[in-house]
């Protein structure tokens, strides 16, 4: 059993509808546990012209190194149609033995685990060394720009040094154990733009259609393979997402129409690579008779890969101690704020089953949640030792 119960500490977070940007009552649940514990906890507003304010948490206590950072958001994406939930999205129900809201799993589970964890680590076997540090965003969920990268600046300018960051996102695919996440390839989104004529459909040669453009620069980037991917990571892949011509009439010719793709990438790639690869194809498929223009987003990720065997090795001994099961070292998936703590210390992602993320009834196995704090609790008193 644990001192400080994950379970509790997880139902009082779902009945905070805190939905990216709003703060729902989370942090200061939160700010209220951890400053009863000792910590001295800091919650920053960031603001950006065009973009929502946010509030975020520091908490921190011990000084001096290590110091070791838990991370995470409470912000949750919207629950949808309520009606269509068996359990209400902030209800924190437990049926069955699962616990049910928005958010159990990604990712309040998590951050109910390590702040037991780590309360239980504190009142049991103290802190004789080092310093433990919470860093929680409201802004995982949203546009991630006034969260975790402006509070790692901010922490880094009050003299903050981390050693090592475990990211509590789910990140098991099947099993819990299954998984450590040790790197992730990068993030690149762009907008392709052609622009053609606009004219009356009857009278085809007054015009120019610019969706048969289009296409065939997209028939171009989707022709090959980025890669095939190596031993570090998956292949890289491009997606088009998104297609649009802005055109409600049905006589009318559009004067342009653009398409919007995500790219996941390797280390084989990084952002310069990618835009002369993405430039080269579109100028071969345009030649030219097509008119068009390349527009990256501004914000994107590297990949990234994580090498420090402590840190790794730790986590791995304590998921093997808890579960039976030696995790495998994975770079799969997605992005999380861990491509931003890479910048600041060695970071791995490790946390709940992901399977019922951003699902309508969203659910955590109470057993997993246990066991997952047994997890972090097993690396504290590992690491720290």
């Amino acid at each position: 059993m644990h001192r400080h119960d994950p379970i509790r500490i997880l139902q009082d977070l779902i009945r905070c509808p805190s939905v990216t940007p709003a703060e729902g009552g989370a942090l200061a649940y939160l700010d209220g546990v951890l400053a009863e514990a000792g910590f001295t906890v800091d919650r920053p507003v960031f603001s950006e012209v065009g973009t929502p304010d946010v509030e975020n948490l520091f908490a921190t206590i011990g000084s001096g190194a290590p110091h070791f950072v838990f991370a995470g958001h409470t912000d949750v994406v919207p629950p949808g149609d309520e009606a269509h939930w068996l359990h209400g999205p902030f209800s924190g129900d437990i049926v069955d033995g699962m616990l049910y809201g928005r958010g159990a799993v990604d990712m309040k589970g998590g951050i109910a685990a390590f702040t037991a964890a780590a309360l239980d680590f504190l009142a049991e076997s103290g802190l004789k060394r080092g310093t433990i540090s919470l860093l929680i965003t409201g802004d995982e969920e949203g546009p991630s720009i006034n969260g975790t990268v402006k509070l790692l600046d901010w922490a880094a300018k009050k003299g903050h040094r981390f050693d090592a960051a475990i990211v509590g996102e789910p990140t098991n695919p099947e099993r819990l154990g299954d998984a450590i996440k040790i790197g992730r390839r990068g993030s690149l989104s762009g907008t392709i733009t052609v622009q053609g004529r606009q004219g009356h459909v009857a009278y085809p040669h007054l015009a120019v259609n610019p969706i048969p453009q289009l296409m065939k620069l997209i028939r171009r980037l989707t022709a090959e393979a980025l890669d095939h991917g190596n031993e570090r990571f998956d292949a890289s892949n491009l997606e088009f997402i998104g297609l649009d011509v802005d055109n409600k009439a049905w006589n009318v010719i559009p004067a342009e129409a653009s398409a919007r793709f995500n790219i996941r990438f390797n280390d084989e790639w990084n952002r310069d690579t990618l835009e002369a690869w993405l430039r080269s194809r579109l100028q071969e498929a345009a030649g030219n008779e097509i008119d068009f223009e390349l527009e990256l987003v501004p914000t994107g990720s590297a990949s990234f890969l994580t090498h420090s065997d402590k840190l790794i090795g730790t986590l791995s001994d304590a998921v093997e101690a808890s579960t039976g099961r030696r995790p495998a070292l994975s770079t799969s998936g997605g992005t999380s704020d861990a491509r931003f703590i890479k910048d600041y210390c060695p970071v791995v992602e490790f946390g709940l089953v992901g399977q019922t993320m951003h699902q309508i009834d969203e659910r955590v196995s109470v057993a997993d949640l246990q066991t997952l704090t047994a997890i972090y609790r097993g690396f504290l008193d590992q690491y720290f030792a």
